[in-house]
């Protein structure tokens, strides 16, 4: 174990292991003793990222990422050239520490890359309160939005989440979105048809892409579903 420490939402730890199937060196986030990520399983973070920047025209795009996690996401945003600044919005301090004490293979291009700030922010407060995403930037506009924290819509991490997925909730988000800009949100289960409705609601275009990649745990094929709204 790299890390543990009890937070408002229960334990959480991060573990590094070696997976004799898959003969690798396994990075592993819990909550308690559910699994929260694994560097096993990052094809559908990185196409959150990769994704939802392919929906965005333009340059000089300023982007957040609500969730750090173990930081897949917001290193593939930094992949496009077209990324001016990433600021990654997350609620438990003990994950930005991780990637501060560079626990993880990916935090040393997050803390050492200029167009990254990290927030230590709770991302659906942020969206609820209306003052912005980023505490010390009210206000602010972005040309897109990636949101990896709960499970899926229908499966959050905390009851107070519920609400961001709702028509009502969505629509809090708009302020922070530029004309054109987009919502990008990962799930680890099929696309639901009630949620894609609520995206329709709120957005002027949306759609559900399944992303599949192979399971090195069982030979066989994984999927996760990654949404996308334009405002």
């Amino acid at each position: 174990m790299l890390d543990r420490a009890d937070t408002a939402i229960g334990e959480i730890s991060l573990r590094r292991r070696h997976d004799p199937v898959a003969d690798v060196e396994v990075f592993e986030a819990k909550l308690g003793d559910e699994f929260l990520m694994s560097s096993l399983f990052t094809v559908a973070e990185i196409e959150l990222a990769r994704r939802g920047l392919a929906a965005v025209g333009g340059d000089a795009l300023d982007v957040v990422v609500g969730g750090l996690g173990l930081g897949y996401t917001a290193v593939a945003v930094l992949d496009d050239p077209r990324v001016r600044s990433v600021t990654v919005v997350e609620a438990l301090p003990e994950v930005i520490a991780w990637h501060r004490d560079g626990l993880l293979p990916v935090s040393g291009r997050l803390t050492g890359d200029p167009r990254v700030v990290l927030r230590c922010a709770d991302f659906f407060a942020r969206v609820a309160g209306g003052d912005g995403l980023d505490p010390e930037a009210p206000g602010a506009r972005y040309d897109a939005v990636l949101v990896d924290i709960d499970h899926a819509p229908d499966h959050v991490l905390a009851p107070a989440h519920a609400e961001f997925y709702a028509a009502a909730g969505l629509r809090r988000l708009l302020p922070s979105l530029r004309e054109g800009g987009v919502l990008g949100l990962w799930s680890d289960r099929p696309p639901l048809d009630a949620f894609g409705a609520v995206l329709g609601e709120v957005f002027s275009e949306d759609r559900a892409e399944v992303v599949d990649f192979p399971n090195p745990l069982t030979g066989g094929r994984s999927s996760n579903t990654v949404y996308l709204a334009r405002r």
